[in-house]
């Protein structure tokens, strides 16, 4: 496990021209609740689903680094078979895409109905309740894992400067056909525009992207 402080970067590192994005929390709360009667039985499905596929929990929870270095526990449907954290190092050198992020094509730890969750971003749904906390918010940066900030560049820092999204510009620009550095330069220049007609566009945009799933695995 990589120790990390709260704060993981030093003010230098954040963005300087980063205005406060006061619609965020009432436009994540009121659209989740807007979309319950649509979430829940889906959420009822999902989980019937998961478990009927293979042997496991039905949720998986994973340490991810959210705003300002925090850490915090991100949820969402399991998609992988047991021991697949155990089983990530190893396949570390075949990933698909360049950069820190770790991704494979064909991740032989993923189960056959975890690849349909990946590929509709459905594993992500529970992730709602991330937001609900406030620890995530609908709009924003993905949130990355301990071991991937450790290893950022400077400038790579900043993405640490809002609320970890659901989705994001990256999510809807094709996610991992994405390389690691346009996900940094999107990232950071989302977190310096972001505005209510902004995070309704992207929000729209999303189900687009989930539709074509490009760059979903």
């Amino acid at each position: 496990m990589f120790a990390m402080s709260p704060l993981s970067f030093s003010k230098s590192q954040t963005l300087p021209s980063l205005a406060p994005a006061r619609h965020k929390r009432l436009l994540d709360i009121g659209l989740i609740v807007l979309a319950l009667p649509v979430i829940l039985p889906l959420i009822v499905v999902l989980i019937l689903a998961v478990r009927l596929s293979s042997s496991g929990p039905v949720l998986f929870f994973q340490t991810r680094v959210g705003r300002d270095g925090r850490r915090f526990r991100m949820v969402k449907f399991r998609s992988m078979y047991p021991d697949a954290e155990g089983r990530r190092a190893a396949l570390l050198g075949e990933s698909d895409r360049a950069g820190v992020c770790f991704k494979h094509k064909d991740d032989p730890r993923v189960t056959p109905v975890g690849r349909f969750l990946r590929r509709s971003s459905l594993d992500e749904l529970p992730q709602l309740w991330n937001v609900l906390k406030g620890e995530m918010s609908l709009v924003g940066p993905r949130p990355a894992l301990p071991e991937e900030v450790a290893v950022y560049p400077p400038v790579a820092m900043q993405r640490l400067a809002g609320l970890p999204g659901l989705t994001g510009v990256w999510q809807v620009s094709g996610r991992a056909d994405i390389s690691f550095d346009e996900m940094v330069e999107m990232d950071v220049a989302y977190l310096r525009t972001a505005s209510l007609r902004g995070d309704l566009a992207l929000i729209f945009r999303t189900f687009g992207a989930v539709a074509l799933a490009r760059g979903a695995y």
